[in-house]
């Protein structure tokens, strides 16, 4: 016990517990916005678009790529094909994903 109140004392035991608290806090927010991005789609395997409020880079490509083929880039948002459904909540929840829908086909 004495421990404990020894970090709680400290005023780095604070501030990493303060820390901690805040990185729990954005990882539940992160876990529960995510569903929310995702529009409705029906098949087990779909394509889709994944929105984002700035031009994706190379970094933005290569993270979603582990999820399915990437389909292309354009100025805010990275098409991505044959993505399992159950992969769909990890897909949008990276913070900087605005949306995830389906993928918008080329004629």
């Amino acid at each position: 016990m004495s421990v404990a109140r020894d970090i709680i004392r400290s005023t780095r035991g604070r501030v990493v517990l303060g820390v901690l608290a805040v990185w729990l806090v954005f990882q539940a927010w992160l876990t529960i916005a995510a569903p929310a991005k995702i529009s409705a789609a029906t098949s087990d395997k779909v394509n889709i678009q994944i929105g984002m409020p700035f031009t994706p880079e190379r970094f933005h490509v290569l993270a979603f790529q582990k999820y399915g083929r990437i389909a292309g880039a354009d100025d805010h948002s990275i098409g991505l094909r044959g993505v399992k459904r159950t992969d769909l909540n990890a897909v949008a929840r990276p913070y900087w994903v605005t949306s995830v829908g389906p993928l918008k086909e080329e004629d």
